[in-house]
């Protein structure tokens, strides 16, 4: 009895873990954290609740796994953008990478960080307190990097590396909330480079667009 007993406990599980965690993450990215029950999620990922709970443990530990997912995969060119050369060119990629992800084709539109940090009741509040450490841990890498950029003289000694990194960033999340409201990845570039079009503009501007190669 107590053999067979170790061998249901030792039984490997029926699912692949990374392939319930995308589709997690997928949910959570379309539906947000509010609009999303138990039951949607476990249909969505093809599990069953005592499952997701032995897997992931609840709801909040599943949504911080699925955006510790979202920032290692979509969401990655945030951190890639941090090993260009050049202030602006950092300044680019983040810009251009969130137009890209946030109009991949057959995903959902907008920025995962963005949609769900949008709660309004307290049942969205773990998500939401999550998702402004997210962004603020975000926008304190990029103050880090330009700041890096002053010391080195890429960036003059005069420019402020929290204000450069606040525009940055809010650029980025405002080409995520028109994404999600319907503008196209055309149009959502144009943003992105009407922004860059602004990047330091006393005297240190430039020609040169930023943009990194294969971002366009």
């Amino acid at each position: 009895m107590a053999g067979s007993r170790n061998a249901v406990m030792g039984r490997p599980r029926e699912f692949d873990i990374d392939e319930a965690l995308e589709r997690a993450m997928q949910v959570f990215w379309e539906r947000g954290y509010e609009g999303v029950s138990l039951t949607d999620l476990t249909k969505a990922m093809g599990i069953t609740k005592p499952s997701l709970y032995a897997a992931f443990g609840d709801k909040r530990e599943l949504f911080r796994k699925a955006l510790e997912r979202y920032t290692e995969g979509p969401a990655d060119y945030g951190t890639r953008a941090l090993e260009e050369p050049t202030a602006r060119g950092v300044a680019a990629a983040i810009l251009h990478g969130a137009v890209r992800t946030t109009t991949r084709p057959g995903g959902p539109a907008g920025c995962m960080g963005v949609q769900v940090a949008l709660a309004s009741s307290e049942a969205g509040r773990p998500a939401h307190d999550m998702l402004v450490e997210w962004r603020n841990a975000s926008a304190l890498r990029v103050e880090e990097r330009f700041q890096r950029a002053v010391d080195e003289g890429d960036l003059p000694r005069d420019a402020d590396p929290r204000r450069l990194a606040r525009y940055v960033m809010t650029a980025a999340f405002g080409i995520a909330v028109q994404a999600a409201s319907g503008l196209g990845r055309d149009e959502l570039q144009d943003i992105a480079d009407m922004a860059m079009e602004c990047w330091l503009p006393n005297g240190v501007r430039g020609t040169h667009t930023g943009v990194p190669a294969g971002t366009a």
